[in-house]
């Protein structure tokens, strides 16, 4: 799908996405939040849900946890202008809370087509909820954050060969400053997947 094509696609699914009432979220946001990014990028990160920030903003990862989602992407030589962002709802849940099944269930088909439009190398899953809704999409077998953050794996999709790499979210960093070491260690799987960089030439003695 070429470029053009793709922007056009994901016009038309962000102006669906800003009219949606699929679930009672509808009735308490203020913004959507459908996502933004290279729309042929190799990496791919799937969030939880807005927060007050996004919200207000309509922008994904804007709070304390996309201070330090940018820390991260920096640590790799990335910048958001070279990746596709979004999470699984598009809108904030009330009080921050968790998301509910019900409201996964009618927002995930939007997160679908993206992966579709995107079609990246990798998807990076941000926290427990994009790590297990990705696992049962891909018929993977269920498992623990904890036991799987910082691997890439490699899985096939309806959208062609895959990988999925489960990390931390990085709002665990904002409770537990500990956590930011474990999630720099975490993105380095999305290394290989950076934009080639010019080599450095060797020094001729």
């Amino acid at each position: 799908m070429d470029l053009q094509k793709k922007q056009s696609k994901m016009e038309k699914l962000r102006a669906q996405i800003a009219v949606c009432t699929r679930c009672p979220l509808h009735k308490t946001r203020t913004n959507t939040v459908p996502g933004e990014g290279d729309l042929n990028a190799d990496i791919m990160f799937v969030g939880e849900a807005p927060g007050r920030n996004e919200d207000l903003q309509g922008k994904p990862f804007v709070g304390r946890a996309g201070e330090v989602f940018d820390r991260l992407l920096d640590s790799i030589g990335l910048t958001r202008a070279q990746i596709y962002l979004c999470n699984i709802l598009k809108c904030r849940p009330p009080d921050n809370r968790n998301p509910l099944p019900s409201e996964i269930r009618a927002c995930v088909g939007s997160l679908d087509i993206q992966i579709k439009i995107v079609n990246p190398k990798i998807i990076g899953a941000l926290g427990n909820f994009a790590t297990t809704y990705l696992f049962e999409k891909f018929r993977m077998a269920p498992a623990k954050i904890s036991a799987v953050a910082g691997r890439v794996i490699e899985v096939e999709t309806p959208f062609g060969p895959k990988k999925i790499a489960p990390v931390f979210h990085p709002a665990v960093a904002t409770y537990d400053i500990h956590k930011m070491d474990i999630l720099l260690s975490h993105f380095q799987a999305f290394k290989q997947f950076c934009p080639a960089h010019e080599p450095y030439p060797e020094n001729i003695l």
